[in-house]
């Protein structure tokens, strides 16, 4: 019995090294986004500093581990062989939702995600103990610590409201002070500023946060408590005349200096808050092993968990050993960059792709903030609208931006990061497990609105993407709460073997979802390498791209077109679902490169525009053969989905022979395209005009059909619809051909100059 034990604590032991390298990979966005999209520093030092922050952090966990052993249950309610099915359960369900989430790329809590899922297994192991007692179920509350789970998650929705709150509220009023143009008003700011920052920090974190320390004595606790004001006063006034010395002798940018403060802040913050999301139920099960042992009792089922209730230090060894796998996967975690990317992109200044839909939800709530901002507006006096826009006028940080690629400044990289900082160590400091992840993000996207960067253009999907996001968080609840409560259930039935089994399907899913984040990061890089003209941006690099683009494309549509009619000739379904797939990529690819369109034409020279032109005539023809091929294969996919009727023999000949005929044709499409000069455009055209006849001869066959009622309403309908649609893609790749062909004259043909 004992080696079984061993055996599960083994396991746990794996699994928070695991929970670790997979917390982390979705953590890093907390603190790493405002250093990275303001480029306060290089990406190599933002990670030594944050590296530090984690190290030191690991050592103020100590308190929150408190959490995972009796926050949320009673643990003198369960015995020895019950706890330990609870924390496995929590531990195997953990990873699996947070590796879901990263593959995704979309930033989760690890508060919420472990508070549910202890919810979770102990509301599973208590249902069955009530079941074998012949308890009622309104007895739960023995065995659950209600009032105290009720504390944590109210806390954790709060801070949802809050830190939006406090991030849009701040960021507006800092704004007010610096402009964007920042350069000509830190210099008398600055300091202040710096000093008010680092004083923040240095309370929430240093004062508030050391009473959870293992380094940290009681007396030296005590002292710090008493003379609060003074720490405050001093660290103000010593930082804000440091900066300033600072300043006026090496001339530093003194935000740049605040960012990385607050970077190491916040990491500090995180690994001191959310340590426990990660160890805290491993070290909880390891310290219930010893506990067994020194008990002397030999069954499992007799031994209480009452020893949990009590106040347990964790050694400091443990806490830095976890703090080193955290920054080694800091380092080397892939996802870790996805779930970043995210964060950054819904916070960034300018405009651009989008990588979210709009939503109703969305749409009804700009509108609501247009209609209450035009009524404010109504009723501010002029000058004091005129100094609110003046001080909000982007012209500096546009110019900077463009210069720098930075997705916003350096103001509000400081105030994402001082104000997170402050509120997740005030919570840490009163033993609140606050989401990080809610925090950093909702007061990313509250500094995000006040600074106005959800503009007319921007605002409707980037509230889309924090809709979902935040859709994403209630998910992480019910799926959690779900997830290890089916876990516990069945580890209670089946033992070892249930176990193993689970252990099993965990490394497999694992290996699955490593396999999609690298299919969809190899995705992701191709679309962005299509926005790539190389250092300038001219009619020769924009020429050089659209020959790339438009063969690419045409080389889809071809492989598509093939493949859907087949699907069709044999009425299979799968061939037609994977086709729409592929179209859903081509789409987006077309997306991206349409609205990177204004970037592109903006960094033309003069003498270039005529090619802009083209280039948009080329866009604009690649996106209608893209529709023209959508509009047969989601059809032909409906109509097999719906079960209807299939071809008729003399449909099915003819299909086949136009199938293969405009395999050919695209064939030498790509062809002529490859060759530099078009010297075969005449023979294209001849082609397609021969195809185009063939198309409309089929459609007078098809009515004739139609007329002698040889096939059904549905059937002639799909029938129709894939020869009007060929007809049409046929047409769109000519004007495609053309125009790329034009540009090519266009960029080839020697200018004469002016006599």
């Amino acid at each position: 019995m004992e080696s079984y034990y061993i055996f599960i604590v083994a396991i746990l032991a794996v699994l928070a090294i695991s929970d670790l390298v997979v917390g982390v990979s979705n953590d890093a966005v907390n603190f790493l986004n405002s250093a990275i999209g303001s480029k306060a520093a290089s990406f190599k030092l933002i990670m030594i500093v944050a590296a530090f922050g984690i190290l030191i952090g690991t050592t103020f966990s100590g308190g929150m581990m408190e959490v995972a052993r009796k926050g949320i249950f009673h643990p003198d309610q369960f015995y020895f062989n019950e706890i330990m099915i609870i924390f496995l359960a929590v531990m195997l369900t953990d990873i699996l939702l947070l590796d879901l989430f990263n593959t995704f790329g979309l930033p989760t809590s690890t508060t919420v995600s472990i508070v549910f899922e202890l919810l979770g297994a102990a509301v599973a192991v208590s249902l069955i103990k009530i079941s074998a007692l012949g308890e009622s179920v309104g007895n739960l509350g023995n065995y659950i610590n209600s009032s105290s789970a009720l504390l944590i998650i109210t806390g954790i929705l709060l801070s949802v409201a809050i830190s939006f709150t406090v991030g849009m509220v701040v960021q507006w009023f800092v704004r007010l002070i610096f402009s964007f143009n920042y350069e000509k008003t830190y210099k008398y700011f600055g300091a202040v500023w710096g000093g008010f920052a680092i004083s923040v920090i240095t309370y929430f974190i240093l004062i508030k946060g050391a009473k959870g320390s293992t380094l940290m004595s009681d007396e030296m606790s005590e002292w710090i408590n008493s003379n609060t004001l003074t720490i405050l006063a001093i660290s103000f006034v010593g930082w804000s005349v440091l900066l300033e010395l600072i300043f006026l002798i090496t001339k530093f940018n003194i935000l740049k200096l605040i960012v990385l403060v607050g970077t190491f802040g916040l990491a500090l913050a995180f690994a001191g808050n959310d340590l426990v999301n990660f160890v805290g139920v491993p070290l909880a099960g390891l310290e219930s092993f010893k506990s067994f042992l020194n008990s002397g009792i030999s069954d499992p089922s007799l031994f209480s968990m009452a020893s949990l209730a009590g106040k347990i230090q964790t050694p400091t060894y443990l806490l830095l050993v976890a703090g080193l796998i955290m920054v080694v996967t800091l380092f080397k975690s892939k996802k870790a960059k996805s779930v970043t990317a995210t964060s950054i992109d819904l916070s960034r200044q300018d405009e651009g792709y989008e990588r979210f839909e709009s939503s109703v939800l969305a749409r009804n709530l700009v509108r609501g903030v247009i209609k209450v901002s035009n009524t404010v507006s109504s009723i501010t006096p002029p000058f004091i609208k005129n100094y609110i826009d003046k001080k909000f006028n982007q012209k500096h940080f546009q110019e900077r931006a463009k210069k720098e690629g930075i997705s916003f400044d350096l103001v509000r990289a400081s105030v994402n990061l001082v104000v997170a900082s402050a509120l997740i160590a005030f919570g840490t400091s009163l033993k609140l497990p606050l989401s990080t992840t809610y925090v950093t993000f909702m007061v990313a996207m509250g500094s995000s609105l006040a600074d106005g960067a959800w503009g007319r253009d921007s605002a409707v999907y980037r509230i889309s993407g924090v809709i979902t996001v935040i859709g994403g968080w209630f998910f992480t609840a019910f799926s959690a709460f779900t997830g290890a409560f089916i876990m516990a259930y069945l580890i209670h039935l089946g033992g070892i073997f249930t176990i193993i089994a689970l252990i099993v399907l965990i490394i497999f899913l694992l290996i699955k979802s490593f396999a999609i984040h690298k299919k969809k990061e190899s995705q992701k890089e191709i679309t962005e390498n299509k926005d790539l003209f190389g250092v300038h941006v001219n009619g020769e690099s924009i020429l050089k791209s659209c020959k790339e683009n438009v063969i690419t494309t045409i080389s889809t549509i071809a492989h598509l077109y093939n493949k859907s009619i087949n699907g069709f000739l044999n009425f299979k379904r799968k061939p037609l679902s994977n086709s729409l797939d592929e179209i859903k990529e081509l789409n987006k690819d077309i997306r991206f490169l349409k609205n990177s369109l204004p970037k592109v034409i903006a960094r033309l020279k003069e003498e270039d525009i005529e090619s802009g032109h083209f280039y948009v005539q080329v866009l604009d023809y690649l996106y209608e053969t893209i529709n023209s091929i959508t509009h047969i294969v989601k059809p032909i996919y409906t109509y097999i989905d719906n079960n209807h009727k299939p071809l008729i023999a003399e449909q099915k000949s003819e299909l086949t022979e136009l199938k293969n005929n405009i395999d050919s044709f695209f064939k030498s499409t790509i062809k002529l395209l490859e060759e530099d000069g078009f010297k075969n455009i005449e023979g294209f055209g001849k082609d397609q005009q021969k195809l185009l006849a063939s198309v409309a001869k089929i459609n007078k066959k098809q009515l004739n059909r139609i007329k002698n009622k040889e096939t059904g309403t549905k059937n002639s309908t799909i029938y129709l619809n894939v020869l009007s649609e060929t007809k049409n893609l046929l047409l769109f790749t000519q004007n495609l051909i053309k125009a790329q062909r034009d540009f090519l004259i266009h960029e080839t043909t020697p200018v004469t100059p002016p006599e």
